[in-house]
Formats: structure tokens, sequence, C-alpha cells
């Protein structure tokens, strides 16, 4: 069984920074693309960034300069670090991982105001 286990999510003020963690168990993590994806009020589930088994990533233009994906394959994690943040990046924050399949976490929300 698939197991997605988000966590880091909180309040924070505008231009601050946030790191997001992601734990996976139940799939060949290695061979997985990770992604972070996020949910505003009223508004679709967009990509946010994601990175493939061989550590190539891609980004959603609006968080390019500012977001990093990361993952360590020995533990099974991928990480969001999440720079300069706007109130517009308020959102719940999946993780999602694909291999014969997609998966999903609980999310964890994100909230950017002063």
């Amino acid at each position: 069984q698939v197991q997605l286990v988000e966590s880091g999510g909180g309040l924070v003020q505008p231009g601050g920074s946030l790191r997001l963690s992601c734990a996976a168990s139940g799939i060949i993590f290695r061979f997985s693309v990770m992604g972070w994806y996020r949910q505003a009020p009223g508004k679709q589930r967009e990509l946010v960034a994601r990175i493939t088994s061989g550590g190539n990533t891609n980004y959603t233009d609006s968080v390019k300069g500012r977001f990093t994906i990361s993952r360590d394959n020995a533990k099974n994690m991928v990480y969001l670090q999440m720079n300069s943040l706007k109130p517009e990046d308020t959102a719940v924050y999946y993780c999602n991982a694909r291999l014969s399949g997609d998966w999903w976490g609980q999310g964890t929300q994100v909230t950017v105001s002063s």
C-alpha cells in the first residue's frame, strides 16, 4: 500500500520561507516521478514542481526562482523549499508519486498572510 505523508505547512508572512517534506512508503521510490501540487480555494489543483527519478526538475512559471524541489532516495523523501512566499501561494499542497499509477498525500495547508 502506497502512503505519502506531507509535513511542514503552516502560516508564514509574505517574503518568508517554508520547507515541505513528503515521506513515501510502499513504492519503489527511486524509480518514481515525484511532484508537488497545490489547490487554492475555488481553483483547480495545479502542478507546482516535479522531479524525475534522474533528478530532472520542472516548475510552474509562477514559482520559478523561488521554489526548489529535491529528493533523497536513501530516505524515500521529497522536499519543496519555498522562499519569497507570496499571498497567492496560499493553498493546500499535495505530494504526488507517479509509477505505473498515481498516488496522493492528504495535503498540508500553506497560508501566506501578514
